[in-house]
């Protein structure tokens, strides 16, 4: 997946998908620029560039929104960071077998997330829900030329609908994920302003049709919705999420869901070219943590909106990896946790039910009966954690250990446990 990852890192060359796509050879002048003001313009190059790389055929109407395939594989990219480094089977990396189902909320005229998402993971699937008529003809019409009915299922749904209708409308229990791009626009009139302050056209490139483009209270109140149906749902979506075209909207959203008790978040920055910049924010009731890379994405963003940090890492100096790992293993072994240590991959994966590194659990056992470790279920642990050994490759004879949080809600738990492992390591 790395090819896909890196397609647009560093832009679309325009000369080379000319050669490819003689219909967007078209529009590129002389000096093999495009005129991001011409509608057409930007429709052709979204349509070539899903039938170079994704091998999608697409048809965009003129009076509806031309979605860029960079800036929507960013989010793709994201949500299966996000779910890869939450799996059940602790793995922090892509699982082929794994069988997803998401749902995009407000699919627009073509369905993009959903085909990007199919094109890129064999496994994933898609409901795709819109309350506005001709975006579901589109759609359909997009799903069946692509031969996705059996992947992609498209429901047309009112705007007095609920936006997660799970059991009442779409027919199921439980999702992996959802997932919006809300429009921006509280009001037709804050659209325009938008449009004048950039000194531009209101429908020039931005060719959405209006119901794609304003919603009352705009992204903010959508989003709220969003938060609100998922305190019903709670663990029936793994993972709530929504992109946002206003950094001020990620911070207004993270605070109400700190009000709201909720500390496994995830927030991101995308940035495609040299101006566009897109926000994304994910929340769930579960206690899967993701990586630092996934959850803590924008940089400049306030610290203490920001999710608490999954991962610890410190250095070991004058050190080898095997005479760490025999104490890291000898330590954490005769603890009451469950654990397993991979010597071939000098790593470990272990599931505390509280903290039993702690003086009075030590006094509590001691004046117990018994000695015997208690068995221990990791899907109802307290912490999970993964600890891993690396040798610096600058330094030599230097050991980084990094303390990977990987399920629990209890922060304190977790940089309780990473203080006890780096005193046992330095001999404190």
């Amino acid at each position: 997946m790395s090819t896909r990852r890196d397609l647009y890192k560093d832009g679309v060359d325009f000369t080379t998908l000319a050669l490819h796509s003689p219909d967007f050879a078209k529009f590129l002048k002389q000096n093999n620029q495009l005129d991001f003001t011409d509608p057409h313009a930007m429709r052709q190059l979204t349509v070539s560039l899903l039938q170079r790389d994704f091998n999608l055929k697409v048809d965009i109407p003129d009076s509806r929104l031309c979605p860029p395939a960079p800036n929507r594989l960013n989010y793709i990219l994201w949500l299966q960071d996000l779910l890869d480094t939450t799996g059940d089977e602790y793995r922090d990396a892509y699982d082929p077998d794994r069988i997803v189902t998401g749902l995009d909320i407000g699919t627009g005229c073509c369905s993009i997330y959903p085909l990007l998402g199919v094109a890129t993971r064999p496994n994933w699937n898609f409901i795709a829900t819109d309350i506005d008529d001709e975006n579901i003809k589109t759609s359909l019409h997009t799903i069946k030329e692509n031969g996705l009915e059996s992947r992609i299922r498209i429901v047309k749904t009112n705007p007095a609908d609920e936006l997660l209708p799970l059991e009442t409308i779409l027919g199921v229990e439980r999702l992996d994920f959802t997932m919006s791009n809300p429009p921006f626009y509280s009001s037709r009139d804050e659209m325009l302003q938008s449009a004048q302050e950039k000194e531009r056209p209101p429908f020039s490139a931005c060719t959405g049709a209006e119901v794609e483009m304003v919603t009352a209270g705009g992204e903010v109140s959508f989003v709220h919705r969003i938060i609100d149906e998922s305190l019903q749902l709670r663990e029936k979506v793994h993972w709530y999420t929504s992109m946002l075209g206003k950094l001020s909207s990620v911070s207004v959203l993270v605070e109400r869901l700190i009000e709201l008790g909720n500390h496994n978040y995830a927030v991101a920055e995308f940035v495609q070219g040299s101006k566009t910049r897109r926000w994304a924010m994910a929340w769930s009731w579960g206690d899967l943590r993701p990586t630092v890379s996934v959850a803590r994405g924008i940089s400049g963003f306030p610290k203490h909106l920001l999710p608490f940090p999954s991962e610890y890492t410190f250095e070991l100096l004058n050190s080898s990896i095997d005479n760490v790992a025999t104490i890291v293993d000898k330590e954490l072994s005769s603890l009451h946790i469950h654990w397993t240590w991979r010597k071939n991959l000098a790593m470990g994966v272990g599931f505390a039910p509280e903290n039993v590194w702690s003086r009075q659990y030590r006094r509590k056992i001691r004046h117990s009966d018994t000695e015997v470790k208690p068995d221990i279920d990791g899907s109802k642990a307290e912490l999970g954690f993964k600890v891993q050994l690396r040798m610096d490759p600058i330094e030599e004879k230097t050991v980084r250990v990094i303390v990977r949080w990987l399920k629990g809600t209890d922060s304190v738990l977790f940089e309780s446990f990473c203080g006890m492992i780096k005193r046992k390591l330095e001999g404190r």
